[in-house]
């Protein structure tokens, strides 16, 4: 369904005053759809159709919507409504936009919450932002050690009814230290009388709260995880990270490192619709006047060979071309590499290795495309001229591929994001090198001096 038509249906139902019809469209429509749609309405509307619905379809509605317009709404809710939506919302969503709040703000709706919904809340938070701790929900089936699976699905039925997943259920002892997992169908299927030390599994994939939130997404993803536990430091479960959260996590971190791969700072949670004009700008003016300053690098070195320019004009034809390539197969190597380090499929000590693989690839491609260019270089400018353009195009993409590709190792080895290693970063590098390749060479085979 359009957002459009939507809005138009909930419009409809409030004219006629239609409250079961209503609620009947928000329980029949996917919470993202309504989101989206509500996203486009104005305040008032927005506002209205939160008040009408009851708490757990409003809470469930409002954890959907996007940070901004969470923010703009509970500026003008109550403190009571505040309140109200934060002890009924997924326990992960609410601590994100607890983190958001005033200090004050939070003060006054923590006062209005059980103790153990505040200590849960506190918790949660206390872990940094981009921890696999800070996206941990609490809302998880945990069940004791040495029990009968009859006791157990007695415990199961009493905590299923406020718990985000209940497909796997997780075994604690008293130290609530994790010990083993047991799915439903597995305890829906066991012996009532059996004991659950007997049927759980015991060798556990989990996550730490501390470790960064991609390296537990990566682990969901791995193994084909609903959901994976967390522990803390002293090893006691603190939560779960559900499938849908790691999916929002890889989305983010996919888009982040493809802004940085085109050159711009990361933009999170930032729809290009409503981005203003001043943040666009200040989020590629960065890259942008530094790479100028780098350029400054091939300039000069063009300006050192302006005596073999002069002498052979011919070879300013190939220029632009030659270290095109250059950059080219350089952002090829920097985008292989900056990806396969995300994904963990390559780590800082594959470097060595990687590197000859990557100097055959580039030797292979190298000479390729300088026999494409060599006929080209015959026409322009005769035999010699062909010889040294086609020896730089080897020499250029060998160098440019080799830069692409070590780049991201040495930015993980100085523990900055290897997406740094942006396109137009290594295009800019490859660029002032491939000028002094190039002149270089026709320097030693044309037998002309540079311009000292």
């Amino acid at each position: 369904m359009i957002r459009e038509e939507l809005l138009y249906q909930i419009n409809d139902l409030f004219q006629v005053d239609n409250h079961k019809g209503l609620l009947r469209l928000v329980r029949n429509t996917p919470s993202n759809d309504l989101a989206d749609a509500l996203a486009s309405a104005d305040d008032d509307f927005q506002i209205k159709l939160l008040r009408t619905l009851p708490v757990s379809p409003r809470a469930l509605l409002f954890s959907h919507l996007g940070a901004d317009l969470q923010d703009t709404l509970l500026v003008v809710m109550t403190l009571e409504e505040v309140t109200e939506l934060f002890t009924h919302m997924p326990s992960d969503d609410r601590v994100d936009i607890y983190n958001r709040m005033p200090q004050g703000r939070r003060v006054k709706v923590m006062q209005g919450m059980a103790k153990r919904e505040r200590e849960d809340i506190l918790k949660m938070a206390s872990y940094a932002e981009g921890t696999t701790g800070a996206m941990t929900t609490s809302d998880y089936v945990s069940i004791s050690m040495g029990i009968s699976v009859r006791d157990a699905l007695q415990q199961v039925r009493l905590q299923a009814p406020n718990k985000e997943t209940i497909y796997t259920i997780y075994v604690v002892n008293e130290q609530r230290k994790l010990e083993g997992t047991l799915s439903l169908r597995d305890l829906i299927m066991a012996d009532e009388a059996d004991i659950i030390d007997n049927i759980m599994l015991t060798e556990v994939v989990y996550a730490k709260a501390e470790w960064p939130r991609e390296q537990t997404a990566n682990l969901i993803s791995r193994y084909d995880l609903l959901a994976i536990p967390v522990t803390n430091g002293a090893n006691r479960l603190i939560g779960i990270v559900t499938v849908d959260d790691a999916m929002d996590v890889s989305e983010e971190e996919a888009t982040e490192d493809f802004h940085k791969g085109g050159g711009t700072m990361a933009m999170k949670n930032i729809s290009m619709k409503e981005a203003s004009v001043n943040l666009l700008y200040k989020k590629r003016v960065f890259w942008l006047v530094l790479l100028v300053f780098g350029n400054i690098f091939s300039g000069a070195g063009i300006a050192h060979f302006e005596e073999t320019i002069l002498a052979y004009v011919a070879l300013v034809f190939f220029l632009p071309l030659l270290i095109d390539s250059g950059g080219n197969a350089g952002a090829q190597s920097s985008t292989l590499m900056v990806r396969a380090l995300a994904t963990g499929d390559v780590i800082l000590k594959d470097w060595f290795s990687m590197l000859g693989r990557e100097f055959a690839v580039a030797l292979l491609l190298g000479l390729t495309m300088g026999l494409a260019v060599a006929t080209l270089g015959i026409f322009r400018g005769g035999y010699e001229i062909a010889f040294v353009v086609s020896l730089s195009m080897v020499a250029i993409v060998i160098v440019g591929s080799v830069i692409g590709m070590s780049l991201p190792f040495i930015l993980s080895r100085f523990k900055l994001d290897p997406a740094a290693a942006s396109a137009p970063l290594i295009t800019t590098i490859a660029d002032g090198v491939g000028v002094i390749i190039f002149f270089s060479i026709a320097v030693m085979m044309l037998d002309m001096p540079a311009d000292m």
